[in-house]
Formats: C-alpha cells, sequence, structure tokens
C-alpha cells in the first residue's frame, strides 16, 4: 500500500510538473532569461507556441512575431523554433536552433525585408533598397557567422555615402569552407559592373576584393570616387580592396 500511494505521488507530480512545463507562460520565460538588449513587447502563449506584438534587439525592429516548438529537433542536439516575424514590409521565416554553448543556427531561412530599418544596426547611415534572403543554412557563435550557405540579392540598393542615387541591384551567395566564410559578389543591374570575392575568417577578419566598371549610367559622384582606385587593366576593370575586422 505504501509503494502504491508512492507511486501515485510520483505520478501525480510528474503530471503536474509536465502540465507546468507545457503550460509555462512565454512572459515568464522572458524575463527570467531573455538577452541583454532585446525587448520583446505583447508577449502571449507559452514558451512552446506563442507569439509577440513587436521586438527590437541592436537598432532592428521585428513585428508580429510568432514561434512554435519542433521537439524533432532536439535529436540533432539542439532546441529548435520556426519563428515568424514582419519587418515593417516583408517576412522572415526560419528554423531557429539554440545548441550547446549558445550557438545559433538559423536554417531553411527565407526573408524579403527593406534595408532601412537596418541601417543603424549595420552603421550605415541613410541605407535604402529591398532585400531578398534564402539560406539553407547560417550558423553564428559569438554573435561571429561561422557557415553560411545561401544567397542575398539587394535591389534599388542607396548607399549615400556612395551616391545619393539608387545604384541597382547586386547578388551575393555565400558558402561555408574551412577556416570562415566565402561569397561571390555581382551585379544583376547595377550602375557598377562587379565580380567579386568576400572572405570572412574565424579571426573576424574580412577582405572584399572586386574588378569594377561603371557603366553609362553610372552616377556622376560614384564615377568620380572610382577616379581614385587603382588604374584600370586592360579590360578597363579598376580594383576594389576593402579589408579590415568585425
Amino acid at each position: 500500500m505504501i509503494q502504491s500511494k508512492r507511486g501515485l505521488l510520483l505520478v501525480a507530480s510528474i503530471t503536474v510538473l509536465t502540465g507546468l512545463l507545457l503550460m509555462f507562460p512565454a512572459r515568464v520565460a522572458y524575463h527570467w532569461a531573455a538577452p541583454a538588449g532585446l525587448a520583446l513587447s505583447g508577449l502571449q502563449g507559452t514558451v512552446w507556441a506563442g507569439q509577440a506584438e513587436a521586438a527590437s534587439a541592436q537598432g532592428a525592429y521585428l513585428q508580429d512575431i510568432r514561434w512554435r516548438f519542433k521537439p524533432l529537433g532536439l535529436f540533432t542536439g539542439k532546441i529548435v523554433y520556426r519563428v515568424e516575424a514582419a519587418p515593417s514590409s516583408g517576412f522572415i521565416e526560419s528554423d531557429l536552433g539554440i545548441g550547446i554553448g549558445g550557438t545559433l543556427m538559423l536554417s531553411d531561412l527565407t526573408a524579403s525585408l527593406p534595408l532601412q530599418p537596418l541601417s543603424d544596426a549595420l552603421r550605415i547611415r541613410g541605407l535604402r533598397g529591398n532585400a531578398s534572403l534564402q539560406f539553407e543554412r547560417i550558423r553564428l557563435r559569438d554573435n561571429l557567422p561561422v557557415a553560411a550557405d545561401g544567397f542575398l540579392e539587394v535591389r534599388d540598393l542607396l548607399v549615400p555615402r556612395i551616391s545619393r542615387e539608387p545604384i541597382g541591384g547586386y547578388r551575393i551567395e555565400f558558402f561555408s569552407q574551412e577556416g570562415g566564410i566565402g561569397a561571390s559578389v555581382e551585379d544583376t543591374d547595377g550602375v557598377v559592373d562587379i565580380a567579386g570575392s568576400l572572405q570572412l575568417n574565424a579571426d573576424r577578419s574580412y577582405q572584399f576584393l572586386a574588378q569594377v566598371i561603371a557603366k553609362p549610367e553610372a552616377p556622376d559622384r560614384l564615377k568620380t570616387q572610382m577616379q581614385y582606385l587603382p588604374p584600370a587593366n586592360d579590360r578597363g576593370q579598376q580594383e576594389l580592396r576593402i579589408e579590415g575586422s568585425l
């Protein structure tokens, strides 16, 4: 009889604990474990399935955020959620996985969004344009991308420090490789004919190297700036090199 009572107590305890976990409010979890710099408002639902009216982090703003826990992700050693959100216009959808040591993995990522809300986060004042993204995966460690496979397309790009007029569209295709991330860069309908490569290394250094030619429709200010690049080769291409550290 004692063993039976203990068994009933154990079953009851497990049932109550399971119920608490399944109904654990997202608002409580946010106050307990929210990363520094992340602000959420209008939280509803649980940590397993819920929504928030708005979120902001490092100058980026999203609204209508929804999440749903994907239990099968546990078999890969990660806590995985399907997340959907909306910037000021467009959409973002992705699986978000959190691994051991805080490594973040974005997979099956698709998005369409304006660049203007990202101008502060990217530290490019006056940035304008529209971006489309499609990535098989992006893995981040210590806020640094360490793997990325997919592409980014930008249309109607405007960067005031380069030109006060839009400079067209460009495509960047990313691929993971040993020691970092590589990418190819080309114009789609840009005012600059560009064929370049980008390398992001594990030590946070980066290098962008490209051959560029100003098209006839390029703004005069941009053509003037390009006069300071090295002399053109026999194909009329000038070398553009940018190096630094994140």
